[in-house]
């Protein structure tokens, strides 16, 4: 068991990572109140909530589950969870308990932060995605139609508490999608993070737990530096949103075809070529993160029916832009990513073209 710390002004919290099958005791440990709203999806429900229950022997234990997918991702499911907290009498000195993955942390975590103006919750991510970057760093959230994670609240959680074990439980593509996250990190600040994830992407595939404990310490090491700096985003935090940009577009104009992290794996791509456009960095940046993101099964071209027409579009409700301009995270090359002001719609769209099915690379 490896446990690091989050440490930002006012707050402190432990994210525990643990190799051993799912470890209900520590939650159990990790708790502060007794009365517990479980929240899961209907996916990871069936998997770890009876048993949580059962280690919780003794709390006044409530269950709250939501649909799965990024579709559901909403503020009826949200308000699903306000409305049962609301049925059985909790306040603010009660807690929630997340267990699922970046959507269920999402909801969660702003459903605490709405209740009461704010009540305890503790992460429990079961998926790769959350575990290296949505259950870390407090920020909460839900979709609207116009846009994805429009409305929200920045809300620290408890504790963050992974188990590796639970990894063994995803789809192929579930988990190849959480690696979309990882490769983003070598690009903000980490360059030689990109030849780890390189050299060992078979034992990271083949969820070799030694692999997958370091990617895992890693990942959460590198965000709790940003968010511990910067925790409402007014700065450096920006440059979490590396591909973000792009993949924030590319899941709302396709209705939530791809999953997140592949969206975050085409955005990079566009990112990088969109930095080598501009000048601000060199031709084979591109071509690396292909090569990487290719490696894991990523998808790295857009099909052709999306047009940058639609993505631009969507592109303009980010939350980095101001004043009508495009505010996108580039980079100067690997590692060296940063907030690029005024970016034109015109080269936007060129980047865009380029990073398409059948575009020569």
């Amino acid at each position: 068991m490896q446990t690091l710390s989050l440490n930002i002004p006012g707050k402190q919290y432990p994210i525990v990572i643990d190799q051993q099958a799912f470890n209900f005791a520590e939650i159990r440990s990790r708790l502060t109140a007794q009365k517990v709203m479980l929240v899961s999806d209907e996916n990871v429900a069936p998997l770890y909530l009876e048993p949580l229950r059962a280690e919780l022997d003794g709390f006044e234990v409530h269950e709250c589950v939501i649909a799965a997918g990024e579709n559901h991702k909403n503020i009826q499911s949200w308000q699903m969870i306000l409305d049962a907290l609301a049925k059985q009498g909790f306040n603010r000195s009660d807690v929630l308990v997340a267990v699922g993955g970046g959507i269920v942390c999402d909801i969660t975590g702003f459903a605490a932060a709405s209740w009461m103006r704010g009540v305890d919750f503790v992460q429990v991510p079961t998926s790769l995605l959350a575990q290296i970057d949505a259950s870390v760093g407090g920020k909460t959230g839900v979709n609207h139609t116009a846009g994805k994670n429009l409305i929200g609240a920045f809300h620290q959680p408890q504790a963050v508490l992974i188990n590796i074990a639970t990894l063994q439980t995803l789809p192929p593509r579930e988990f190849n999608a959480g690696i979309g996250e990882a490769i983003k990190y070598a690009g903000i600040n980490q360059p030689d993070f990109y030849g780890w994830l390189h050299d060992n992407r078979l034992a990271i595939k083949q969820q070799d737990q030694k692999a997958l404990q370091h990617l895992i310490s890693e990942c959460c090491g590198f965000k709790a530096e940003i968010v511990r700096d910067d925790e409402k985003e007014q700065g450096v935090r920006a440059l979490l949103n590396l591909g973000h940009t792009f993949a924030h577009a590319i899941e709302n104009v396709s209705d939530y075809h791809y999953l997140h992290g592949e969206a975050v794996a085409l955005g990079l791509v566009m990112a990088a070529d969109l930095s080598v456009r501009l000048g601000h960095a060199e031709p084979g940046l591109k071509a690396q993160f292909i090569e990487l993101i290719a490696a894991f099964d990523l998808p790295h071209a857009l099909p052709n029916k999306y047009t940058a027409e639609q993505i631009i579009h969507a592109m303009r409700l980010d939350k980095k832009a101001q004043s009508g301009q495009h505010r996108l995270i580039l980079m100067r090359g690997m590692g060296q990513a940063f907030i690029a002001a005024d970016v034109p719609e015109d080269v936007i769209a060129e980047s865009i073209d380029a990073c398409r099915e059948g575009v020569e690379k």
